[in-house]
């Protein structure tokens, strides 16, 4: 990919400037250009890196390609390519019953193997649609390289239903005179169907919610001075709020990162209060890519405010365009000489996964640990939760407590106050009875909804007091010999049980 010869940039900019004169070209494509043009990609001569090998292995591939399969029936005599890539626009898949098309596209490597990422392969619609984690139609000569031109491409991006990050794309390829906008209706039904088809052979949580971009503020010197103060915490926790103070301090931009729910907005805005007790910190998260726009003109004009702060939460889920206006923005408005903080920070889950317009700006990056690495730090944030809902100290008995720190906690310390507050709301001595069967029961295990609710069925029965492994079986319906089989099954564990009696 290094060894590509740049396009010229007069040539490029005159591209640009005959587009807009033939018509409008939105702003997103023109964006795709200007990125293909950064990254030295050719517009004369598609060339697309070739790794020689593809997961077969994932649940994107088996899903997708059930659906595409399904799709393909119904196409039987149309002149289209179906195609899955993963989240890095390596193709994995290709199917198509036009012979024609299939020797099109492999004399320009549109083929199993081959990577069409934007950086690769410039602005097509499976680049974008991944760019940009939007549905992408690109039609004729809307892409980069000529050797494209005799295509319309529809692509829509997959989205891991349990954890919503990107897992690759659906597209749909044609020749550039056919129909669009069935191509992109018929790409939105495709990536819409294996979502739901991954989502019924994953794990049986619940989907994760859509992104809203919700946007609101916390006012440092008044923030929950009627709640008791943060508990002392572990040095994996102090550590990382002491950089962040000064990096702050000395006017820095900073990056906090870290899994999802440990507590990076929450840091950051600790270490603001502490530098400058009465500031305003807002905190904006990412919308869904079509609310973009309207999303930007709501908080961005608070920028150029004194005394206020803006944390841009999950900038790792913006579309690519939208982080390039972000970065306009905020260069517009950083601060030079470390006189004051500055008046933004940036978190994600990894440094490597913030775009590539808003990298460059970063000049500290922070980690929080995630919370199965601070286990010292579980039970004193579990009764400030607790306290906090009731408003006076709560109990947690041994068998609770155990639970508690036994669990690892894959959704971190927001996984930890649902879960507390919940209990605590109904009692002042929370036991094994009053948490979820989700901490009794060892992770990796595939569940689908049936037995989700098999497992949580078994581990109610067992965390009720006093209650035996007999009644239990009672109670359930079961056999002792299939109770002891399904304990095993699901890895249920219950704090002060040996299942014996």
């Amino acid at each position: 990919m290094e060894n590509r010869s740049p396009a010229p940039r007069m040539q490029v900019t005159a591209a640009f400037d005959a587009r807009r004169e033939a018509a409008a070209i939105t702003p997103r494509l023109l964006a795709s250009w200007q990125r293909s043009e950064r990254y030295g990609v050719s517009a004369d001569e598609v060339q697309p890196v070739f790794t020689g090998s593809v997961d077969t292995d994932s649940l994107l591939y088996e899903c997708g390609l059930e659906v595409l399969h399904g799709l393909q029936a119904t196409l039987a005599n149309e002149p289209v390519s179906l195609m899955i890539t993963d989240s890095e626009g390596l193709v994995l898949s290709r199917l198509s019953n036009d012979a024609s098309v299939n020797r099109s596209l492999d004399k320009v490597h549109l083929a199993p193997g081959f990577n069409f990422a934007e950086r690769n392969a410039g602005t097509t619609g499976l680049g974008l649609a991944l760019a940009d984690r939007t549905p992408s139609l690109v039609r004729a000569d809307e892409h980069y390289c000529t050797d494209l031109r005799g295509y319309t491409c529809a692509a829509v991006p997959v989205l891991d239903p349990t954890t919503g990050e990107l897992a690759g794309s659906v597209n749909l390829t044609t020749w550039s005179d056919s129909s669009p906008k069935l191509l992109l209706a018929l790409a939105q039904a495709a990536a819409g169907n294996t979502t739901a088809l991954m989502l019924a052979r994953s794990t049986g949580r619940k989907v994760r919610p859509s992104p809203r971009g919700e946007v609101f503020r916390v006012y440092a010197d008044r923030h929950r001075q009627h709640e008791e103060a943060c508990p002392a915490l572990s040095a994996g926790w102090t550590d990382a709020l002491a950089e962040a103070k000064t990096a702050l301090a000395q006017g820095r931009v900073v990056a906090v990162v870290g899994e999802p729910g440990v507590g990076k907005t929450a840091l950051i805005s600790l270490a603001r209060k502490e530098i400058q007790g009465r500031e305003r910190v807002l905190s904006a998260r990412p919308p869904a890519p079509e609310d973009v726009d309207s999303w930007l003109t709501l908080w961005t004009p608070e920028l150029g405010k004194d005394s206020t702060c803006v944390i841009v939460s999950g900038v790792d889920a913006l579309p690519a365009w939208a982080a390039t206006e972000l970065a306009a923005k905020f260069a517009a408005v950083r601060r030079t000489g470390g006189a004051t903080p500055q008046p933004y920070v940036l978190t994600a889950e990894r440094y490597s996964a913030i775009p590539d317009a808003l990298s460059p700006l970063v000049d500290a990056v922070i980690e929080v640990p995630a919370l199965r690495f601070r286990p010292a730090d579980i039970l004193p944030l579990a009764h400030h939760f607790a306290r906090q809902d009731r408003g006076r100290p709560i109990v947690f008995t041994p068998a609770a407590t155990s639970a508690l720190t036994s669990y690892s906690w894959p959704g971190n310390v927001k996984q930890l106050r649902r879960i507390v507050r919940d209990a605590a709301s109904r009692t002042e001595v929370v036991d094994t009875h009053h948490l979820p069967a989700e901490l009794f029961s060892a992770g990796g295990h595939r569940l689908n909804r049936l037995q989700s609710l098999e497992r949580d069925e078994i581990v109610r029965c067992l965390t009720e007091p006093a209650i035996t492994l007999v009644q239990a079986a009672v109670e359930l319906g079961l056999g002792r010999a299939t109770l002891y089989r399904k304990i095993a099954q699901y890895g249920i564990k219950v704090p002060g049980r040996t299942h014996q009696s």
